[in-house]
């Protein structure tokens, strides 16, 4: 697998990005790697770097974007925070990757069971961590299926659809409060995706439309 040059990129389409993804997160689910040499992709991105993705996703330590879709060193941004939440420092650092630094792919990749989600439904509430569960809330809220009293960490029905809520309520923040992101995907410069990584199958679902 060859590292990506400034020219590779920016023949890429925003699908073809996004296909280069699914392809790699079909070779992890099936145990296989693409043939790359990292010494020699060390030496190879020493002067430059040109990702086709800008990734964000939960600092959990079984959701390593680069191992989950197969790629390489200089192939991806990797933004990782807990419960993918959203802020202006990561909304800057998309805004660097996609439109400063020629990425053609923005996802944002929740994952199942993730404990982020689960501290937030349970309402914990423990230093700083408080105020980042905090930007779960949204997410909590707009689920609706769920009674009262059972909307609890323990119900891993709720605690999924709050998982699913949040990956589209960050998609939603990053249209509406940056422009330079929006009017790229309006353009057709960049796509802005989600998707939900399966802790048990190593599977990556894709939300293309609405989740």
């Amino acid at each position: 697998m060859r590292t990506h040059t400034k020219e590779t990129q920016q023949s890429l389409t925003p699908e073809k990005a996004l296909e280069i993804l699914k392809e790699g997160n079909e070779r992890f689910v099936n145990n296989l790697k693409a043939n790359r040499n990292l010494l020699q992709q060390v030496n190879e991105t020493s002067e430059g770097q040109f990702p086709f993705a800008t990734i964000l996703s939960c600092i959990d330590s079984r959701t390593s974007a680069e191992l989950i879709f197969d790629q390489g060193l200089g192939d991806i941004f990797s933004i990782r925070i807990a419960g993918n939440i959203l802020n202006e420092d990561i909304l800057g650092s998309m805004e660097f990757g996609c439109k400063a630094a020629g990425s053609k792919l923005l996802v944002v990749l929740g994952h199942t069971k993730c404990g982020a989600i689960y501290g937030a439904c349970n309402h914990v509430d423990m230093g700083n961590l408080t105020t980042l569960l905090k930007k779960v809330k949204p997410a909590m809220d707009s689920e609706k299926d769920t009674p009262e009293g059972e909307r609890t960490g323990s119900n891993d029905k709720f605690v999924y659809n709050v998982t699913v809520n949040n990956v589209n309520h960050v998609l939603d923040r990053i249209r509406k409060e940056s422009p330079i992101l929006a009017d790229m995907e309006k353009n057709g410069e960049i796509k802005i995706v989600g998707g939900m990584y399966d802790v048990e199958t190593g599977q990556v679902t894709f939300y293309e439309g609405a989740a």
